[in-house]
């Protein structure tokens, strides 16, 4: 008798700048997944959040997205949407209904990077729905997602960041003296501008004086109600790959040589001429040192499944800063996260199993737990 493959849904597209990375990125899972073990159900979800299925989701998604040149890729099939409703079943499974018959499911892969995907939004949906995912749960990614969140936590789990200062939107608006006095107080130029809640280096600029200081927070304002500015440093930018739940491994570390003067969105994208060094050409104390701290950081968040951790590493001294976290890291062909592991000994293909599997064993652990209470134990 044929063993009943594994039906995966790959969640891709939503509602944030980080749109066309996470329909590269899903495609390379797609293409990239055991077809033997697992079968593939694309779920995509177009920018004004509307779930679609049947057909192509995929070539829908791709044909209304603005794609950079790195990220182009064609499709074959032709699209045909239909309104997705995701309903729970018993006891790990959920039914994916459509215009047609209900599709059954037993996990979800999310591909969704930035707001409304990455920072537990639909984390929380399919908790309500009792099915597995692929990845951190709801507090993590929600800490993972709001980088000044994030910074808190790793500062009171004494690990080292950068000075900043946070922002909201509204005070901006109201005050940009005031904000400028204070950034200017407390920081030195070069700084960096950011939104607080966005990734693939979306909203970033890079100040060198007040007047692109101010450019770059109306800039990070487009994209996020709350701003944050970072101490710039002359630094090379070390990245590390974590895979697991509760007892995490990293990968070796990689550098990355930005075509640009950071490593912004149109040097990870557009150029396609930053240089990935894997392993990163350093030495083998702070190879452990950025290792560690990786693991450190992704327990600090209660991280599962995967995450990229960031560093920066001071040119002049060799410290080491923890940047963040990024919970979705990117799958793209020239993304870090899986290049790491690849040269760590996991394979594209190994990669994506372990984190499915990694999701149904945290499922699994999770429904341990009690969800009623005996009030007689009580007494």
């Amino acid at each position: 008798m044929t063993k009943r493959k594994i039906r995966v849904g790959i969640l891709f597209g939503g509602r944030s700048g980080e749109h066309e990375v996470s329909l590269t990125s899903a495609q390379g899972i797609m293409k990239a997944i055991d077809k033997d073990k697992y079968e593939v159900v694309p779920i995509g979800i177009t920018k004004e959040g509307r779930w679609i299925t049947g057909g192509d989701p995929m070539k829908e998604l791709r044909a209304a997205a603005d794609l950079p040149p790195a990220l182009a890729a064609t499709a074959d099939q032709e699209a045909e949407a239909s309104q997705t409703v995701l309903v729970p079943l018993e006891p790990r499974r959920a039914a994916l209904t459509t215009s047609g018959a209900p599709l059954e499911l037993d996990v979800i892969f999310p591909v969704l990077h930035g707001p409304y995907g990455e920072d537990g939004t639909v984390q929380g949906f399919l908790e309500l729905t009792g099915l597995p995912y692929v990845g951190a749960g709801v507090t993590a990614s929600a800490v993972g997602m709001d980088k000044a969140i994030a910074k808190n936590v790793f500062r009171a789990h004494g690990l080292p960041v950068l000075p900043y200062r946070v922002f909201l939107r509204r005070v901006w608006e109201s005050d940009p003296a005031g904000v400028i006095a204070e950034c200017e107080a407390a920081l030195r130029y070069p700084m960096f501008t950011k939104p607080a809640n966005l990734g693939s280096s979306v909203g970033i600029s890079k100040a060198h004086n007040r007047q692109e200081l101010t450019a770059g927070l109306d800039e990070a304002a487009r994209y996020d109600r709350k701003l944050i500015v970072e101490q710039g440093i002359e630094a090379r930018e070390i990245e590390v790959s974590v895979l697991g739940n509760d007892d995490p491994i990293a990968s070796v570390p990689g550098e990355i040589v930005p075509s640009r003067e950071f490593y912004s969105y149109a040097a990870k994208y557009i150029d396609d001429a930053s240089e990935l060094l894997i392993p990163a050409p350093i030495s083998a104390e702070q190879t452990e040192q950025v290792r560690r701290l990786a693991i450190e950081a992704y327990k600090a968040v209660d991280c599962a499944g995967m995450a990229r951790v960031d560093f920066l590493m001071d040119k002049a001294t060799g410290n080491i800063w923890l940047n963040e976290i990024d919970t979705i890291p990117g799958f793209t062909p020239i993304s870090m996260y899986p290049k790491l592991w690849e040269a760590t000994g996991i394979s594209y293909t190994e990669l994506i199993d372990r984190l499915i599997q990694l999701a149904l064993e945290r499922h699994e652990d999770k429904r341990r737990s009690a969800t009623s209470f005996d009030v007689t134990r009580a007494t």
